[in-house]
C-alpha cells in the first residue's frame, strides 16, 4: 500500500542505530508532520537505511512538504505493531512539470442544450 500526506515538519529526531539478530547493522530516523487535520494532526514517519535517511538532509523543522509512504503492520505475541515508512519527500510548494494539466473550458464554451427534460 502507498500513500502520501501534505504537511508542515514539525521534528527531526535522531538517529537510531543497532545490530539485528543476523548481525546487519542497520540505521533509522524518525520525523513528525503536522498535516493540519482536526483530529491527531501530527504522523511521526520512518526512514530507513543511509540513502532515505539522506533524503530528509534537504528538509527542517517548518518546512511544507508531501511524503509518500507505506504502511505495514506485524504481530508479535498477539499485539500488532504498524510501521509508517516514507520511501519519498518532496517540497509541498513544488510546481507541477508543464503540460501535464489541460485548462478547464470555460463556461461560454459548453454546447447548449435544448432538452426538455425536468431534472
Amino acid at each position: 500500500m502507498s500513500l502520501a500526506v501534505k504537511g508542515r515538519i514539525t521534528k527531526v529526531l535522531e538517529v537510531e542505530s543497532g545490530t539485528s539478530k543476523a548481525g546487519k547493522e542497520w540505521k533509522k530516523q524518525g520525523f513528525v508532520i503536522d498535516t493540519g487535520a482536526q483530529y491527531n494532526p501530527e504522523v511521526c514517519f520512518s526512514l530507513f537505511g543511509d540513502d532515505k535517511i539522506a533524503m530528509l538532509r534537504d528538509f527542517g523543522a517548518g518546512q511544507e512538504v508531501e511524503v509518500a509512504f507505506n504502511i505495514s503492520s506485524r504481530e508479535f505475541n498477539g499485539k500488532y505493531y504498524h510501521n509508517i515508512d516514507a520511501w519519498k519527500i518532496t517540497n509541498a510548494g513544488a510546481s507541477a512539470p508543464a503540460g501535464n494539466t489541460a485548462p478547464a473550458p470555460a463556461i461560454d464554451d459548453a454546447p447548449a442544450e435544448d432538452d426538455d427534460l425536468p431534472f
